[in-house]
């Protein structure tokens, strides 16, 4: 099965070790990766912060980038729920919204595309300790990615799950909005981070970088042992 790869800002620019585990999952996992080298930014940051024309110019590039793509993956939640925004963004354009349709009814999330479409439900991933895991808001509320990810970790041989308390709030991340509210995103953080504390996991696990890398910077601050893992990361260990 051929697999274009979607690597997305922050895996390119700080988390090029989830990219890695990314493509080294998926290969193992019997798919053919390829990454087109002219994937940009998907436009999220800028759609969300109201710059339409702008988002528009991304999400053209991206269309073009993925459309002989047979299936889309990528290790965000977020972006994937970008990629299924665009036909709503091209409403009314004859050039531009079956193209864009076409592409979200290929493009998954990691997790979703192992259990969804590879019909895999244990990739052989052996982690020891104590784990919880924070569901993103994008990837649960717009996606509607909400077992995939449990059913993977519940099968990781060694890992110990446990439920994090009040796991629907988001992490104050939010883009831009971790930017524009610092005071308000810090109190949602410390709650998240707080939260991670009372479960005593030795890991924190996500699917989505910019969460993890909001809860991560927020626990290294405060001087908290659990470590930050991306869910590729924990799925690919061995």
């Amino acid at each position: 099965m051929k697999v274009s790869l979607f690597i997305t800002c922050l895996v390119d620019t700080f988390q090029s070790n989830v990219g890695k585990a990314t493509v080294e999952l998926l290969e193992r996992l019997g798919c053919e990766v390829s990454f087109p080298t002219s994937q940009v930014c998907c436009g999220q940051p800028a759609y969300n912060s109201g710059y339409a024309a702008e988002a528009k110019k991304a999400a053209k590039n991206m269309i073009q980038t993925f459309e002989d793509a047979e299936y889309v993956v990528t290790p965000s939640g977020s972006c994937a729920t970008m990629f299924h925004e665009y036909s709503h963004m091209f409403t009314g354009d004859v050039q531009w919204e079956e193209r864009a349709k076409r592409l979200a009814e290929k493009t998954y999330e990691l997790t979703q595309f192992i259990v969804d479409v590879l019909k895999i439900t244990d990739v052989g991933a052996r982690l020891k300790g104590k784990a919880t895991y924070h569901t993103s808001c994008h990837m649960t509320r717009l996606l509607g990615v909400k077992e995939a990810p449990f059913t993977l970790l519940s099968n990781v041989k060694e890992l110990e799950v446990e439920q994090l308390p009040n796991s629907q709030n988001c992490c104050g991340f939010g883009g831009t909005f971790s930017v524009k509210m610092m005071p308000i995103s810090e109190q949602m953080v410390d709650e998240k981070v707080a939260s991670v504390r009372k479960t005593g996991a030795d890991y924190l696990i996500s699917a989505d970088c910019g969460c993890l890398m909001n809860i991560g910077g927020r626990m290294e601050r405060l001087g908290e042992s659990a470590k930050v893992l991306h869910i590729a990361e924990v799925l690919n260990s061995r």
